[in-house]
Formats: structure tokens, C-alpha cells, sequence
């Protein structure tokens, strides 16, 4: 939805989700049942920023505040693209702003290391470190970055099954979900946090009942020996096959290491397939034909 910069006009974000709601409009129409989730980086960072810029006017809000409005704004544009791509037929599609359990114990916490928003110049970093965030140098320049918890539960997954069962076509757990965690007196909070949306993604596919999970992404697999000349793209594999992959190391842990572990705890938990491809090729990774597809055993 945004420019390899982190920066896209409100136009640009319409016109991409657009593009992404025709592909999932065609595994509609071609019979599947579809509940979606999204991620939204750039935008949390895009109103941390004017946060920042606005603190003397406007009460900056929390992390959690971010996610719930990021929620709402991508789930409303979704909702709207993927009727107009199922047009003339029709069309009925609900966006939840939901949230994600995570352990108030959870060592991520003590170590911040999800980046998000966009990248900036060291003395721009360096004044935001002053304000008590946490930055870190990357290959392109300095970014913020926050705790990511592990997601515990969808605590608003019921809600989503109700709708499904009722007809609809669900946006849930966008983000990752709001991050709340359960206090000692029962009650739920937010916390300034990020959950990771393909895990996420994972624990809203279980929770929902679904037998296959996709992430898409902009890659139509998953590699061995990313960079290197004996790279090969992955295509059928077994958990057991993925788990060896993962433990040598082949998988970044901030690009597909998330979705390479999603995959695995989906099928790993019950799920029948979990499929990690391009968002243009998502139709016919489904139907085995590309794409790193996930199974507890390799099919014949």
C-alpha cells in the first residue's frame, strides 16, 4: 500500500488495495470462503509521525490507538474495493476492529525490535530517542522499533465466525490485531506494542476453523539460499522439511521468517495447508499448481 519509503498519498493506498481486492474476488467467485487480514507498518508510523509533529497541539495518542484506527481506515477501503471487484454480483463483506491477546510477560517487551514507519536520518532519530523511543540503524537508514509479543489469542475471533456463518466475507486481526493484555484483576489493556500480523494471521485461521492459510506476498516462494548461486525456490514441502530449512538459517526474521513460521504453526496445528506465494498467483496456489505450499506430510 506504500512507496518503499514508507510515504503514499490516500489515492495511491485506494488504488493498490484495489488491485489486491481483484485477485481475492476471483477465489470468491470461484467458490472459496475468504476471511482477510492485512498489515499496516507504514500507516501506524505515518500517525506516530504526526504525533510527534502535533504533540503540542493534540495529545499524542498510544500504540494500541494506532493499530484500532489503521484497523478501521484499511478495513473500510478493503471493504469497499472488494465489493466493487465482486460488482455486479452481490456482495457482503464487514470489517472487525479486533484485538490480539498477548502475555503481559512477554520478554519482547524488554526488547523492542519490530520496526515501523519509515526510515529517517541519524539526527532526526536521535531527536525522537530523546522523546523515549527506541531506533535502530538499518541498511537504509534509522527506524523506530517496538515490542512485538506473541499473539495468545484473537479475543474477537467469535465475532468474526458469526459473521462468516451469516454469509460475510471478513476483514479481521488487521495488523495483528489491537495488543491488550489481560491485567491480575481480569481486566484487558492496551499496550504499546506491535503484533506480528502473519502470525496473527495464524492464530485467526485456527481460531476461525479455516482448513488453509495464504500470505500473499510480493515473491511467488519462498527460497533456499536466498542471495547465494545455489538458491531454489521451495514449492511442495512437509512441516518436518520447513522446520530443518528454518533451523539452518535460510529465512530472514524480518521478511520471511514471519511468514515461513505462520505457515508452520497453521498446519502444524491442525490446518490442512498453509500456501506462501504472490498476491497475483494466489488463485493458483491454491490450486497446487505455484507457490511454497505446507504440509504436515509431502503429497504424491
Amino acid at each position: 500500500m506504500t512507496a518503499p519509503d514508507g510515504s503514499a498519498a490516500p489515492a495511491d493506498q485506494r488504488r493498490a488495495i484495489g488491485a489486491a481486492m481483484v485477485h481475492v474476488a476471483r477465489l470468491i467467485k470461484s467458490g472459496y470462503q475468504v476471511v482477510l487480514t492485512h498489515g499496516n507498518g507504514p500507516q501506524v508510523g505515518n500517525l506516530l509521525l504526526k504525533n510527534q509533529l502535533a504533540a503540542q497541539v493534540v495529545p499524542p495518542v498510544p500504540l494500541d490507538w494506532c493499530v484500532a484506527q489503521t484497523q478501521g481506515t484499511i478495513g473500510a477501503v478493503i471493504v469497499s474495493a472488494l465489493e466493487q471487484a465482486l460488482a455486479p454480483d452481490p456482495a457482503r463483506v464487514a470489517a472487525l476492529v479486533t484485538r490480539t491477546l498477548v502475555d503481559a510477560d512477554d520478554p519482547a517487551f524488554g526488547d523492542p525490535v519490530k520496526p515501523i514507519g519509515r526510515y529517517f536520518g541519524e539526527a532526526e532519530a536521535r531527536r525522537f530517542q530523546e522523546q523515549g523511543e527506541t531506533w535502530r540503524r538499518f541498511d537504509r537508514g534509522w527506524r523506530r522499533v517496538v515490542a512485538s509479543p506473541e499473539p495468545v489469542e484473537v479475543l474477537d475471533a467469535a465475532a468474526a465466525v458469526a459473521l462468516i456463518e451469516a454469509g460475510y466475507t471478513v476483514v479481521a486481526a488487521g495488523g495483528g490485531g489491537v495488543p491488550v493484555i489481560r491485567t491480575a484483576d481480569g481486566t484487558l489493556t492496551g499496550v504499546e506494542a506491535v503484533i506480528d500480523k502473519d502470525l496473527a494471521a495464524a492464530v485467526l485461521a485456527t481460531a476461525v476453523g479455516a482448513t488453509e492459510l495464504v500470505i500473499a506476498t510480493d515473491v511467488p516462494n519462498a527460497i533456499v539460499g536466498f542471495g547465494t548461486p545455489d538458491s531454489r525456490p521451495i514449492e511442495e514441502v512437509s512441516t518436518a522439511e520447513l522446520r530443518e530449512l528454518q533451523a539452518a538459517g535460510h529465512f530472514a526474521s524480518g521478511s520471511m521468517g514471519p511468514k515461513v513460521e505462520a505457515a508452520l504453526r497453521f498446519v502444524e496445528g491442525g490446518g490442512e495447508r498453509a500456501v506462501i506465494t504472490s498476491l497475483e498467483q494466489i488463485g493458483d496456489a491454491l490450486s497446487g499448481k505455484v507457490g511454497t505450499r505446507v504440509f504436515r506430510g509431502v503429497e504424491s
